[in-house]
């Protein structure tokens, strides 16, 4: 802050993970870079700098003056980074054979067969009530509260009592209208099932200020979030001055291991019957999975959505199309897993491209189409379940277009960062009547009632795999090349990476086909 460096919240995690990152950022002035936004490349450059004052320099009086004729002991051994062009792995972080280990998959939620709205206004009510319900006993269990909870219409008609800094009112409520204000203050509506009032989170100055403060400020809030604020009124009781702000989630979730050394991959995306669709590839990565001592450590691959491209999707799809039928698309995608190995089983949810309800959460396929598949296990989308005890929640991602929209420190170039913004306010697709078309089911589906060891989403054809809080976020990548209408908008996709992360050690690499 001193030197007028602004950081989002991934690169700030990147910076506090390093040894010396006030060393770090002194190298700013070697690449031209003073004051500003400091973005992930940006600081890569910086980290490069950093690592060459590590490096130490040979001492020129040391070296023997005459003619070496032969070494004086042996060199050392080159480290090997990469393998046959791929990144390099140790046998001990993926030890189990996939050959070895049976099939350990169970289920917590799947909306498959257990939907039953009827889309009425009192549908819409007990949904809402049940993420309000749900997340507010996360927040009272997970955030350190300084007092009790208590209804919003009790606080509007007491509000003379919560005057002042010292007379501090805590409320838990869904976020309405969202808004920045001329200043940059950011004002919202809280409400409840009692009533509501209009919330105001300034930025603070000199000693008071706030770095989480200055980030809500900077992103903004999803219409629909349930949190909780503490404060107190304004002399009229029109406002309520937000003096901190409560998420759901934890500090630090631990990660289960698995007791076997069995590995699981992810894919999504693949738009088999598109014509960018990149076949080739997929053949080169069935032969790795053939050949490769890595891929025989792999007992699942979980395909996160739109495995195939579907037909109707969008307007002049049928121009694009190398298969017009889509019961064609998914046969061929059939025969195309069938060219996988044995020892791996599949675990396929739907997304927005495939022949569900486009309403989230959505339910698996139709018998119809399943039928042509073998080793391969159906679930809706977004599904929790465990593989060998370790919990892995797999949503497509169709919301991320909410969240780049609702919120200014998320972009299509980080969707990692998307995924960040769910875990903390434990709902996979908070807002209502956005990009995302939701389902109002009775109790409501897209809460994370329980924080996975792996969280892995979609959609975006990017590719990331990093660690936040103790759990894993995979955005996997596809296996669609550049499309014309992501010509059109400038957006590079990162096809044909294959994540690969282990059960036991949860170590994890990613192999690139393309």
């Amino acid at each position: 802050m001193s030197k007028g460096i602004l950081v989002t919240a991934g690169v700030k995690e990147i910076l506090l993970a390093q040894s010396k990152p006030i060393e770090i950022l002194k190298q700013g002035e070697k690449i031209g870079f003073q004051r500003g936004m400091l973005t992930v490349s940006i600081l890569d450059q910086m980290i490069a700098e950093f690592e060459k004052l590590k490096q130490p320099i040979p001492d020129k009086m040391t070296q023997s003056i005459g003619r070496t004729i032969a070494p004086i002991k042996e060199t050392e051994p080159v480290k090997i980074q990469y393998r046959n062009n791929l990144p390099d792995w140790r046998e001990q972080d993926f030890s189990g054979l996939a050959t070895d280990v049976d099939l350990d998959i169970f289920v917590h939620y799947d909306i498959t067969g257990n939907s039953t709205t009827e889309g009425k206004m009192g549908d819409i009510q007990a949904c809402f009530n049940d993420r309000l319900d749900s997340i507010r006993k996360m927040i009272v269990t997970n955030s350190r509260l300084p007092r009790k909870p208590q209804e919003i219409g009790r606080l509007n008609v007491e509000y003379r009592r919560y005057q002042g800094y010292e007379n501090l009112a805590v409320a838990i409520g869904l976020v309405n209208e969202p808004r920045h204000t001329k200043n940059g203050h950011l004002m919202f509506g809280l409400e409840d099932e009692t009533g509501e009032m209009n919330c105001l989170l300034t930025i603070r100055q000199g000693d008071d200020r706030d770095r989480m403060h200055e980030q809500v400020v900077e992103a903004g809030l999803m219409p629909d979030d349930v949190l909780g604020v503490s404060g107190s009124f304004s002399q009229t009781g029109d406002i309520f001055y937000v003096d901190d702000l409560f998420f759901p989630m934890k500090d630090k979730h631990d990660k289960v291991s698995a007791n076997v050394g069995v590995s699981v991959a992810f894919l999504s995306d693949i738009h088999v019957g598109s014509k960018t669709f990149l076949e080739a590839q997929w053949h080169k990565m069935v032969r790795w999975f053939h050949t490769d001592p890595l891929a025989k450590t792999i007992k699942y691959l979980v395909l996160s959505g739109d495995c195939v491209d579907g037909v109707g999707i969008y307007p002049g799809q049928d121009k694009e199309l190398a298969i017009p039928d889509l019961f064609g698309q998914y046969t061929e995608f059939a025969r195309l897993l069938e060219l996988l190995p044995d020892w791996v089983e599949c675990i396929m949810l739907p997304g927005n491209h495939d022949a569900v309800r486009p309403a989230e959460p959505q339910p698996t396929f139709e018998k119809d189409i399943q039928q042509d598949y073998n080793k391969t296990t159906f679930v809706g989308n977004p599904c929790d379940f465990s593989l060998h005890d370790v919990r892995l929640l797999s949503y497509h991602g169709k919301s991320i277009d909410d969240f780049v929209a609702g919120l200014r420190t998320v972009t299509y170039a980080e969707p990692v960062e998307a995924m960040r913004q769910m875990l903390r306010r434990r709902h996979l697709a908070p807002q209502w009547g956005g990009k995302t078309p939701l389902s109002p089911e009775l109790e409501d589906g897209l809460v994370i009632r329980e924080v996975p060891d792996i969280f892995v989403t979609g959609h975006v054809h990017g590719h990331e795999c990093i660690d936040f809080r103790g759990t894993t976020l995979v955005c996997s990548s596809t296996w669609q090349d550049q499309t014309s209408y992501q010509k059109m908008l400038g957006f590079q996709p990162k096809p044909c990476m294959l994540t690969v992360i282990n059960l036991q050690s949860h170590k994890s690499t990613s192999i690139p086909f393309a």
